[in-house]
C-alpha cells in the first residue's frame, strides 16, 4: 500500500481546534497527487501523451479529530478500474497512534486536453493503477 505522510498546519484547522472538515479535500488531493507522481513518474508525463484526470466523484467520512501538528498518514489503495475512469481508496491514519481520521474515495475520469473528452484508459496505464504503488512511503511530514 503506498503511504503518505504530511503534517497539519495552523491555518488549516477551525475554531474547534480541529481540521477544518474541507480541508479534507485538499488532503485526498495532494495525496493522490503524490500516488499519481509515483506511478506515472512525473504528472508531466501524464500530459505529455495529452493526457489528464479529472475528479468526477469524492466521498469522505470523518471518523476522529486530527489537530494542528498531528503528522497524518494517508494510504492509497487502488480500486476499480474501469473503461475511462478510476477510483481509489484512501484512509487518513494519525500516525504514530493508528487512528482512523477519515477515508475517502474518489474517481476520476481520464480525458485527453486536447479534446477535452474522457477517454478509455490504455493498457500501460490500466496496468499501474491496479498494481499500484505498494511499499513506497513518501513524507513532507518531517517526522
Amino acid at each position: 500500500m503506498f503511504r503518505f505522510r504530511f503534517r497539519v498546519r495552523y491555518g488549516e484547522c477551525d475554531a474547534q481546534s480541529v481540521v477544518f472538515n474541507a480541508r479534507y479535500a485538499d488532503y485526498v488531493d495532494i495525496s493522490v497527487n503524490e500516488y499519481i507522481r509515483t506511478l506515472f513518474g512525473s504528472y508531466q508525463n501524464l500530459l505529455d501523451q495529452d493526457l489528464d484526470i479529472q475528479v468526477v466523484s469524492l466521498h469522505l467520512n470523518y471518523r476522529a479529530p486530527a489537530k494542528f501538528d498531528d503528522v497524518l498518514e494517508a494510504r492509497i489503495a487502488a480500486g476499480r478500474v474501469g473503461t475511462t475512469s478510476f477510483t481509489l481508496h484512501l484512509e487518513f491514519y494519525r500516525y504514530g497512534e493508528g487512528v482512523l481520521v477519515a477515508d475517502a474515495d474518489i474517481t476520476d475520469v481520464l480525458m485527453r486536453p486536447s479534446e477535452m473528452a474522457k477517454t478509455p484508459v490504455p493498457d500501460s496505464i490500466r496496468k499501474l493503477l491496479e498494481t499500484g504503488a505498494p511499499g513506497v512511503l513518501i513524507s513532507h511530514a518531517g517526522e
